[in-house]
């Protein structure tokens, strides 16, 4: 069986934890990177997702951002944060490392700053953020091991992942500036799961609360699942669980899978 890795920004893990219970048996995931948990470590509902078979580490933070990882396969290890800026205090990053058969595979569980407005302070602080994440993804190529970036990246990679493009050029997800950062982590060697599959346009995997975007599928694709060139190698397969945008109170966006022909130990 591969193993399957998947992301999901739920907004808020407390408000939507039967909806990911129910997900979680439905889909299977062997790990699953969770963003914007919005709750401390303390208040993560772990005991009901343990139940399900999952470990549970969670990096959190209180009303904002928050990041976790389940996984069906014990960590070797897990480090939270993202080097390189020892003020930044926000919990957006945390990385776990499970033991397959040969070798090891390593997942990186991040929530990437929205940037907006972009005449403030944040999208500095967005574009620094994406340079500290290229650094770290440079380290970690060098060690030549399957890797999976999986999150939130607040980023439309192209024109054909928004439902339309021109009512966003001005956007911190959309700029210039924010898309170059993004195909420098491409330039790497890095692999978008998704497009190694599929050109498809109008796939995405955020649709807001607002003004039927959902009902008219005026979407964007932001969560992304980008894959080292030994995890590429092994890609069989890439998901997007858009039918969960259908439940009740959902959350704004929806789960992305990856299948990998890697075996567990």
């Amino acid at each position: 069986m591969p193993i399957r890795v998947a992301t999901w920004n739920v907004n808020s893990v407390r408000q939507r934890i039967d909806l990911l219970l129910t997900w979680l048996k439905e889909c299977q995931p062997d790990v699953v990177c969770l963003q914007e948990i919005k709750c401390v470590d303390e208040a993560f509902p772990r005991l009901e997702i343990e139940a399900l078979g999952y470990n549970v580490v969670t990096h959190g933070q209180k009303t904002f951002n928050g990041v976790a990882l389940l996984s069906k396969l014990k960590f070797d290890e897990t480090k939270s944060g993202l080097a390189g800026d020892d003020e930044d205090a926000h919990a957006r990053f945390l990385e776990g490392v499970v033991t397959l058969k040969r070798g090891v595979l390593r997942i990186a569980c991040l929530y990437l700053p929205n940037g907006n407005p972009v005449g403030t302070e944040k999208y500095p602080y967005k574009l620094k953020w994406m340079s500290r994440l290229l650094e770290y993804s440079k380290e970690r190529l060098k060690t030549e091991e399957p890797l999976i970036l999986a999150g939130d990246f607040n980023v439309i990679p192209h024109a054909r992942d928004v439902h339309n493009p021109a009512a966003w050029t001005e956007d911190a997800l959309f700029k210039p500036e924010t898309r170059e950062s993004f195909q420098s982590l491409l330039g790497l060697g890095l692999t978008d799961a998704l497009r190694a599959v599929t050109d498809e346009p109008g796939l995405y995997t955020f649709w807001d609360y607002q003004a039927g975007a959902w009902q008219k599928n005026q979407g964007l694709r932001i969560d992304h699942l980008l894959l080292s060139p030994q995890a590429s190698d092994k890609l069989a397969n890439v998901g997007i669980d858009s039918y969960v945008r259908a439940w009740e109170k959902p959350s704004d966006h929806v789960p992305v899978w990856a299948d990998l022909d890697l075996e567990a130990a």
